[in-house]
């Protein structure tokens, strides 16, 4: 598993595929939070990073499945994957390998926001007059909405040999589930708090849930659950092949 994860890594930087996918994400974080003008903090009479974690999901919900399109879909184009199988590794550490790096990839890309934090933190009067507990919740909601966009994303993948077929499939897909149950709670056809179950279903939910400052530990369990959920359905999807 070590040596699939080290494998995707050195894929990602050795290339421009890492460095554009890590300059995309700043640098449209970077015009939202300081130059358009509706979003931009310096417009703003209290230092606030909620833009940051507004705008950051939206971004998720293309940038990871651009990231997780190739990691099966161009094995399976390119007949490596068959390759792959042979060596002494289980399907299982095949997709926690590819899984690890994809994840580790978008994390490299969040820790140069930190910067952000330390820039609005000195902006701040009197300085420092941040919400540190709800902003420690955002990133931690972030980094389990990437670990959940990532096992989406890979997924997806393993359904097709077509990496922007499987780039479509990942983005419906995870703006479905971040997005969708939260619209369909809103349809007049629920009663009673049937809306509100419904609504729970959705990751838009748990992620704004956590994003207060306090971890729950239904939050915690619902992410690891979906987490779970599409990496065994990865599984299946590649177990196809001994069918």
């Amino acid at each position: 598993m070590l040596g699939i994860f080290q494998k995707e890594i050195n894929t990602f930087f050795s290339s421009l595929i890492g460095y554009i996918v890590i300059g995309v994400f700043l640098i449209i974080l970077g015009l939202v939070m300081f130059v358009f003008p509706d979003t931009s903090l310096l417009n703003y009479n209290y230092a606030t990073l909620d833009q940051l974690f507004e705008i950051a999901p939206l971004i998720f919900i293309f940038l990871i499945p651009a990231i997780c399109m190739r990691s099966f879909a161009e094995e399976q184009q390119n007949g490596t994957l068959e390759l792959l199988t042979t060596k002494p590794v289980s399907d299982l550490q095949i997709v926690l390998g590819k899984y690890l790096a994809c994840l580790a990839l978008v994390v490299f890309a969040l820790l140069p926001t930190l910067l952000y934090y330390y820039t609005v933190y000195q902006l701040g009067s009197p300085k420092g007059n941040l919400d540190a507990g709800a902003i420690g919740g955002s990133y931690i909601g972030l980094f389990f909405l990437a670990a959940c966009f990532v096992s989406i994303g890979l997924f997806a993948s393993s359904l097709t040999n077509n990496q922007i077929v499987a780039f479509l499939l990942a983005t419906f897909l995870c703006f479905f589930i971040y997005w969708g149950f939260d619209f369909m709670s809103r349809l007049p056809v629920f009663v009673g708090k049937v809306d509100d179950v419904v609504q729970m279903i959705g990751l838009d939910y748990h992620y704004q849930s956590i994003s207060r400052g306090v971890l729950d530990t239904r939050d915690v369990v619902y992410f690891l659950s979906l987490i779970a959920f599409f990496v065994a359905a990865c599984l299946v999807s590649l177990g196809r092949r001994k069918w």
